[in-house]
């Protein structure tokens, strides 16, 4: 089973720029090993399962939380049977048919 999640995890008032703590969540995320595509928008990471998921998660968001008293997370999941390493496929599916 591959399960496909993009986030997107933001502290609440720390003005325009965020890039610092989103750095500090996608550290939890390269650390974890997983196969992972930072966007403009969120990260995107492929796991086995859902559990996996919710741990990578839990760790970036509690690294985020240590500097600040809100934060807001946003999160789209994709489970499929049969299939990995999707992050890329998706995208070349589509560029192939352009």
């Amino acid at each position: 089973m591959s399960y496909l999640a993009l986030f997107s995890i933001t502290p609440i008032g720390s003005g325009e720029s965020v890039s610092k703590e989103v750095a500090k969540a996608f550290r939890v995320v390269k650390e974890s090993g997983v196969d992972c595509q930072l966007t403009s928008m969120g990260t995107i990471i492929e796991t086995e399962s859902i559990e996996q998921i919710m741990d990578i998660l839990q760790k970036a968001i509690k690294e985020v939380e240590k500097d600040h008293n809100r934060v807001n997370v946003i999160i789209k999941l994709d489970c499929r049977k049969g299939k990995s390493g999707r992050i890329a496929s998706k995208v070349n599916s589509v560029l192939e048919k352009l």
